[in-house]
């Protein structure tokens, strides 16, 4: 994890933090008005009483590197990053670290003494969100199955295999994608175009079948292990067709709202220092905003 110097703090009257100046950071995206990551950084901000803002950055990728650097000089402390902008962010670093090399992309920035800091948190958010919601789960347990080769694949292969997870089989429509992403990430991968979950302890969607407005997810459960944990990277809706048929089948389900929680909190602690709680409370807080179907 990226480090830096502490800033100075005081507690100000009615318990807010304060550096003698207002902190702020922000999420680029294209578009960026589909992101929750400003409710959920600001539920933090208010709940722990600091003088900050976090703010959507709507740039087209044309204008990226250039929106960048002017929120860098504006005295920025950082910035998430997603679509399109997460490998253009990957090159602009002036420093990366293992989570964002292994993932090949960056969605959290921190910039300091001039300098742009790259890491990629999908993975950690991930892993945090099962460990929450599949508590019985262990890496040890058997294969994990993925579904999709894009870059939050690439993010969540690399941390399984971090974690101890003996086997992870990429599943793609093409082969030659899942072979890049194991050829990339090294260790044991596999890539197969037929999910092989007869030996799957988990199986994980990080495609977009199943979200809001694009096709469902058509795949047969049956043949899953009966400790098998089911997790999808899609949160909308909050509970999509897949959780839907695992915990009919009895399955653990792992819902995506978790991982877009637990992924924001390295980012939160490295710019306002402080170190956030997913909770009930910020659950229920940006589920509110999210169909159930």
């Amino acid at each position: 994890m990226l480090d830096r110097p502490r800033r100075a703090m005081c507690v100000a009257p009615m318990g807010r933090i304060t550096t003698g100046k207002a902190i702020t950071a922000g999420v680029f995206g294209w578009p960026a008005g589909h992101s929750r990551s400003p409710q959920l950084h600001g539920h933090w901000l208010e709940r722990y009483g600091i003088d900050g803002a976090y703010v959507p950055l709507p740039v087209p990728p044309d204008q990226f590197e250039a929106a960048l650097r002017g929120v860098m000089a504006a005295g920025f402390a950082g910035a998430n990053v997603t679509l399109p902008h997460k490998e253009a962010a990957f090159a602009l670093c002036d420093e990366r670290d293992s989570s964002a090399l292994r993932a090949g992309a960056v969605n959290t920035l921190v910039f300091r003494d001039g300098r742009i800091l790259g890491s990629n948190t999908d993975g950690f958010g991930f892993l945090e969100s099962l460990r929450a919601a599949a508590p019985a789960w262990r890496p040890e347990h058997g294969p994990a199955v993925l579904l999709g080769a894009g870059g939050a694949a690439r993010a969540i292969v690399a941390a399984l295999l971090d974690a101890g997870v003996p086997e992870v089989v990429v599943v793609n429509r093409t082969s030659e994608r899942a072979e890049e992403l194991a050829r990339a990430i090294g260790g044991n991968i596999r890539a197969a175009t037929v999910p092989p979950l007869a030996t799957a302890a988990l199986l994980v969607n990080t495609t977009s079948l199943g979200m809001a407005g694009q096709p469902p997810l058509e795949i047969d459960l049956s043949p899953l292990p009966a400790h098998a944990v089911v997790a999808d990277a899609v949160y909308v809706p909050l509970e999509t067709p897949l959780l839907r048929a695992a915990r009919a089948r009895g399955l653990a389900a792992v819902p995506g709202l978790g991982m877009l929680l637990h992924q924001a909190r390295p980012g939160f602690a490295l710019w306002f220092g402080v170190q956030p709680v997913v909770d009930q409370a910020l659950h229920d807080a940006l589920a509110a905003d999210i169909p159930r179907l």
